[in-house]
């Protein structure tokens, strides 16, 4: 049974042991809505009128690194310009596996070999887009599909995240919002990712890479 089939399995039991019927009713799915939109919201920080600044300002204070460019096109030389500065340091190569959505760019004229398919455990660089960002934590909001595969921002060592500028959202609450409205429903894999994997476990001393990319470079598109 998947994590899919399981959960709904849980939910059945839980409506029917509510003597409920097995599937949401309209009645039920329109109240939840309602409460969504009517329900007050709690105090938020201050996040200023920059929103794309400010996403920059927590991201680097995540261990990111942040690089901007004007246009879509910019960014295959940009992705060039980081994997040769982190090469030097740490051997990452001119080749990466890609999400499908990024297949349109012109990788090959920078230099780079990219491949757009699912990582496989050799892969040391996956470069996604995201679904939106949020300015106040410097988080990149990723929904999972058949053309935006989890695994790209999971397996391998360097994470390279594109971001238009316009999808930088002010909080958490507006990134929901704007899945819901954009979505509906959630997909399988809905993924927060706050900068490089991290862990704390051994002597309270942080550690990056230990459950997933050791670094993060976030690329932020003005004209997208």
């Amino acid at each position: 049974m998947d994590t899919t089939a399981a959960r709904l399995a849980i939910f059945a039991r839980i409506r029917k042991a509510q003597n409920r019927s097995a599937e949401q009713t309209p009645d039920e799915h329109a109240a939840a809505q309602h409460y969504l939109r009517h329900h007050p919201e709690g105090p938020r920080p201050a996040v200023g009128a920059d929103l794309v600044a400010h996403f920059e300002q927590q991201a680097l204070r995540m261990s990111d690194t942040v690089a901007r460019v004007a246009a879509m096109a910019e960014v295959p030389a940009a992705v060039a310009h980081y994997l040769d500065g982190v090469g030097v340091v740490a051997g990452v190569p001119r080749q990466a596996i890609a999400w499908n959505t990024l297949a349109g760019l012109n990788w090959q004229q920078a230099g780079l070999g990219v491949e757009f398919r699912p990582p496989r455990n050799e892969d040391m660089v996956g470069i996604t887009g995201c679904f939106c960002a949020v300015a106040e934590t410097g988080t990149l909001l990723l929904l999972s599909g058949p053309d935006t595969f989890a695994s790209a921002s999971l397996l391998p060592e360097t994470h390279i995240a594109i971001v238009p500028a316009s999808r930088i959202v002010a909080a958490m609450e507006d990134a929901f919002a704007l899945a819901r409205a954009e979505r509906g429903v959630l997909p399988r894999a809905t993924n927060f990712i706050s900068g490089p994997s991290r862990t704390g476990d051994i002597e309270q001393t942080i550690v990056l890479g230990a459950h997933g990319p050791y670094r993060v470079h976030v690329i932020i598109v003005a004209d997208c």
